[in-house]
This record gives structure tokens, sequence and C-alpha cells, in this order.
């Protein structure tokens, strides 16, 4: 079982940055690829980010490239999405989600997740 709690999220203007967070209790953080989804109002919940358990792979959705990164410490049980430029069309519902060894972009491949933190971008 693992708990994943954000943090992080709040109204920035166009053009701004933020930093989430994602902090994870429970058993073998490391054995987890770690993931950012998103859901605007009205839409589906989206792939943004994710981390592999195996530290190898990284990958970002087109829509955030050269825009978003994200990084973990397993140390800290944390990954984290930095968020640079961010845009209007950037506002959603951020969920981090916990997949145990695999390796996936698809929402529904994710075992655990978060509450999710509310990020605005005004224009």
């Amino acid at each position: 079982q693992v708990q994943l709690v954000e943090s992080g999220g709040g109204l920035v203007q166009a053009g701004g940055s933020l930093r989430l967070s994602c902090a994870a209790s429970g058993r073998a953080f490391n054995s987890y690829t770690m993931g950012w989804f998103r859901q605007a109002p009205g839409k589906e919940r989206e792939f943004v980010a994710a981390f592999s358990w195996s530290g190898g792979n990284t990958a970002n959705a087109d829509s955030v490239k050269g825009r978003f990164t994200i990084s973990r410490d397993n140390a800290k049980n944390t990954v984290y999405l930095q968020m640079n430029s961010l845009k209007p069309e950037d506002t959603a519902l951020y969920y981090c989600a916990a997949q145990y060894r695999g390796w996936s972009t698809i929402r529904d491949e994710y075992d655990y997740w978060g509450q999710g933190t509310q990020v605005t971008v005004s224009s």
C-alpha cells in the first residue's frame, strides 16, 4: 500500500513557475514508477510526466516538453514536477500516481493516486 500526498499548487500568472511535490508513504518507493497526471474541468485526466522505478527513463507529454521537468528523490520518498513558462491551458488539478515495477504513461495502469493539488494559471 502506498499513500501519496501532493503539495505546491497555487495561483500563478502566465509565464511563471511552480514546483509540485508528492510525498509517498509506505514501502519500497524505489520500486514504483511515479507519474504526474492532470485533469481540467470537463476533460479527461491526462498524462503529464513519468519517472521510471529503475531510474532509467522519463517521459513527458508533448504539451509540456521543454517546460516541465519530473524528478525524484528516493531518499526522501518524494517526486517533483518543476513547471516553468506556465500557460493558462496548464490550469488543472494535478495528481501524483504510482505504478509498481512498470513503465507506462497510461492512466489505468497506475495503482495508487493522491488527492490532487490545484494549479491555476491566470492570463
